[in-house]
């Protein structure tokens, strides 16, 4: 049985592409990464893990929420979600996390601080960024 789960997991570790976001100077102690793949469907599945984010508030205190950001390869930005956080109960560790799917290419996936999760654009306090990329 366990055997036939891992066989189950290989094929989207395996074909994913995991890009780790860039050191922040908003906020140093963020660490994260993000999964990449294509689907049967030719959507793009994009998961965001992030461990170690403060409090929006305390980022800047007129937001109230973290957006995840996608650039399309045709130079546009698409607003992915916002980031589901959580503390585990034996630790005080903060994680935050994001799955969704999106029928454009992503080349960059980037994190603001918004004043809420229906906004159009992008603010200006992006929190943490990876570096362009490409899938396959």
């Amino acid at each position: 049985m366990v055997f036939f789960s891992l066989i189950m997991i290989i094929p989207f570790t395996s074909c994913a592409k995991k890009i780790t976001f860039l050191n922040s100077t908003v906020v140093p102690a963020a660490k994260g990464f993000v999964k990449v793949k294509q689907d049967n469907n030719q959507n793009y599945i994009v998961k965001v893990e992030v461990s170690d984010l403060a409090e929006v508030e305390r980022v800047q205190a007129s937001k109230n929420t973290y957006v995840v950001w996608m650039e399309t390869d045709q130079g546009n930005y698409e607003n992915l979600g916002q980031l589901n956080s959580s503390t585990s109960f034996f630790s005080k560790r903060h994680t935050a996390s994001l799955e969704t799917a999106s029928s454009y290419k992503p080349v960059k996936i980037f994190i603001t601080t918004e004043e809420g999760i229906n906004t159009q654009y992008p603010g200006r306090q992006v929190v943490l960024t990876t570096e362009s990329f490409t899938v396959k």
